[in-house]
């Protein structure tokens, strides 16, 4: 197979995956949303612990109103006012994507009943066991670009424009809400506001994890006779930029380029299956990098 046919090859398969990949990113958002509604209504409420965020809002006015609000119902309209915000400064595809977001994490709020008596027993686990999975899932949403809408958008806008740490955004929100909620007669507690914070403190820490982790950048040398394919195939299907370095064998003394090319961790399977694909005889090394500022990146910082 000539070189140009067999990129035309791997450039119609990335076209056919995309779909799959916007399917399979759908599907982790709704998935994502249950362990939410889970850690509310079977943990939180049933301890009377503010956990923060628009849910720890939502939480505020059910208490507030003697249940009379249900949580699922204030979430919603407070997330449908908020979405106008995600139109305009995150853009219509993200606004798509909460939508979706909201939609689920509405159904399983009003699907997952409030428990008479939490699931954990212990507050103190409770917190600890439900943080970590909430943060977990959110991380994996986030990354496929989903949200649950609320203080997620104010999260990801922050983000976006400063390159602030997700966690830390939504830790700032959260401990403002949990804060407010001790003036609430069944919270006024000391001990439930510490809670309300460890429990924020522990997913906070968990989507800061998740994201990154998925977001540590590597750095690739590809040597290969075949290097022009496999160039044009990194930058067709990842899709990276590469550099070609000048450089000749030290035993054969014949010239040749070497590739380097930076991607996200994430991006390593891929890259790894394009070279395998195209030269099974490369010889790959792959480098973790501190940090990588520029286009495709993160913006260049004005200090370390």
């Amino acid at each position: 197979m000539k070189p140009s046919e067999q990129l035309k090859e791997h450039l119609q398969q990335y076209q056919r995956m995309k779909p799959l990949i916007a399917i399979k990113e759908y599907f982790m958002i709704a998935v994502c949303t249950i362990p939410y509604a889970l850690s509310v209504n079977q943990i939180l409420v049933p301890h009377t612990i503010v956990g923060g965020g628009l849910t720890g809002l939502c939480e505020i006015i059910y208490f507030a109103t003697g249940t009379l609000i249900p949580i699922w119902l204030s979430s919603l309209v407070l997330n449908l006012i908020l979405l106008a915000i995600a139109a305009f400064t995150i853009g219509w595809r993200y606004c798509v994507r909460t939508v979706y977001g909201v939609f689920w994490l509405t159904v399983w709020l009003k699907l997952v009943p409030i428990a008479s008596e939490p699931i954990v027993s212990d507050p103190f686990m409770g917190v600890i066991l439900g943080g970590l999975c909430v943060g977990s899932f959110l991380g994996i949403l986030f990354l496929n670009n989903g949200s649950t809408g609320g203080t997620d958008i104010i999260a990801m806008i922050v983000n976006k424009y400063h390159h602030l740490p997700m966690g830390r955004v939504l830790l700032t929100c959260d401990i403002v809400i949990i804060l407010c909620a001790y003036f609430l007669p069944d919270v006024r507690s000391v001990e439930k506001v510490l809670f309300g914070l460890c429990y924020t403190f522990m997913y906070s820490s968990a989507v800061d994890w998740v994201m990154n982790r998925m977001r540590q950048s590597v750095q690739f040398f590809i040597f290969s006779k075949k290097y022009n394919e496999i160039a044009e195939a990194i930058m067709t299907q990842v899709p990276r930029g590469v550099t070609f370095l000048e450089a000749a064998g030290g035993y054969s003394k014949q010239p040749t380029k070497v590739i380097t090319c930076i991607a996200r961790q994430h991006e390593s399977a891929k890259i790894f299956r394009l070279v395998r694909s195209i030269d099974p005889d490369a010889f790959v090394s792959q480098s973790k990098v501190r940090g990588v500022f520029g286009q495709g990146f993160d913006s260049i910082k004005d200090k370390a």
